[in-house]
């Protein structure tokens, strides 16, 4: 039996996503409503096969939540459900990493088909949407962050907030000297000279147009 995890704040869509889930697939269902929660549930089960995340519950930071969860585990299959249709949106996702983009706007009984493609190995999207052919080009910087380890890309995240080393050590409860060598890797990784330009990339990365 699969394990999968519906994050998202809507308590009306996460009940009907788990009826259909737990019913017609017969999958194991848990539930969060917000990102803090979403990777603490991920941390204690490891064996979840399937997250269906939502960009916009509460903790998201733009596209910021599928690099994160790829990258923390890497074994855990992402399916974003959105009210974002955009193309540009879209192909940002699956450039980060997640095998489906099911806008919440589809009936349920199709969700279940792209359930079963992204199951199977496959990709699963909306038949309308085009990816855009030169994304991979407007995108670089998303290629990039797949290079980080989790530690770097945490570091990142924090340098682009705009925090100092000490400041970050305190946040991560690691030492200031982990800090310079997590942000020196960063650095070297992303092409880039300075912290400024490292957290243009990840802006970059992860914004929603």
């Amino acid at each position: 039996m699969y394990k999968v995890l519906i994050a998202d704040d809507h308590p009306l869509f996460r009940n009907a996503l788990n009826q259909v889930l737990s019913g017609q697939l017969t999958m194991q269902v848990a539930e969060s409503k917000d990102f803090a929660s979403t990777i603490a549930f991920l941390e204690a089960d490891p064996d979840i096969d399937l997250v269906f995340l939502d960009l916009n519950m509460p903790g998201n930071n733009g596209l910021a939540s599928i690099s994160a969860i790829r990258v923390q585990f890497p074994n855990t299959l992402i399916i974003v459900v959105s009210a974002e249709e955009q193309e540009s949106v879209i192909t940002k996702c699956v450039q980060l990493g997640a095998s489906a983009f099911i806008p919440k706007s589809l009936d349920l009984n199709e969700m279940c088909e792209a359930v079963n493609h992204v199951l199977e190995g496959q990709q699963w999207l909306p038949k309308d949407i085009q990816l855009n052919p030169n994304a991979s080009n407007e995108n670089a910087s998303i290629e990039k962050l797949e290079q980080l380890t989790p530690h770097q890309l945490k570091v990142l995240v924090l340098i682009a907030d705009g925090l100092l080393n000490k400041q970050i050590a305190y946040e991560l409860s690691i030492s200031e000297s982990t800090v310079k060598q997590h942000a020196s890797a960063v650095l070297k990784k992303l092409g880039v000279y300075n912290r400024t330009q490292a957290g243009i990339i990840y802006q970059q990365a992860i914004h929603i147009d």
